[in-house]
C-alpha cells in the first residue's frame, strides 16, 4: 500500500509534516507492507503555489496512493479524496516518520476539516 504524507521539506522520513496539504511543498510517498516502510519517494507538489479544487487529490491518486496523511485539510478536499477512493487521516504533526507511526497506531483522526477551512466556509 502507498501512503502519501504532506511535507515541508524533502528530507524523507525526517521532514516536518506540512499542516495544510494543498500548500505542502512535497509529498513523501511511503510504500508500506504490514506497517513496515519498504520504500520512500519524495515528490514535489506541482500545485503548491496555485491549484484548482481537485488538482491535488487527483495528483495523489495518480501517484497510486491509497491513504493521504496531513496536518490539516479542508472539507471540500476531503470530499475529493473520498470520491477518488483515498482514505484521509488528519491531525498529523512532527516528522513524517512520527505521522506514519501515529497512523499505524490509530492515533490520527479520521478526516475532519481543519479549523481554518471551517472559518473560511469551506466546510
Amino acid at each position: 500500500m502507498k501512503i502519501a504524507i504532506t511535507a515541508e521539506k524533502s528530507n524523507g522520513l525526517d521532514s516536518a509534516v506540512a499542516q495544510h496539504f494543498g500548500r505542502a511543498a512535497f509529498f513523501i510517498m511511503a510504500n508500506v507492507e504490514n506497517e513496515e516502510i519498504t520504500e520512500i519517494n519524495v515528490v514535489p507538489n506541482p500545485f503548491a503555489g496555485k491549484h484548482d479544487p481537485g488538482d491535488v487529490p487527483n495528483f495523489i491518486r495518480d501517484q497510486g496512493a491509497k491513504v493521504m496523511v496531513s496536518g490539516g485539510m479542508g472539507g471540500r478536499a476531503i470530499q475529493f479524496f473520498e470520491k477518488a477512493g483515498i482514505e484521509v487521516a488528519t491531525g498529523a504533526s512532527g516528522t513524517v516518520r512520527e505521522a506514519l507511526e501515529g497512523f499505524f497506531g490509530g492515533k490520527l483522526a479520521d478526516a475532519a476539516p481543519c479549523a481554518e477551512s471551517v472559518e473560511h466556509g469551506h466546510g
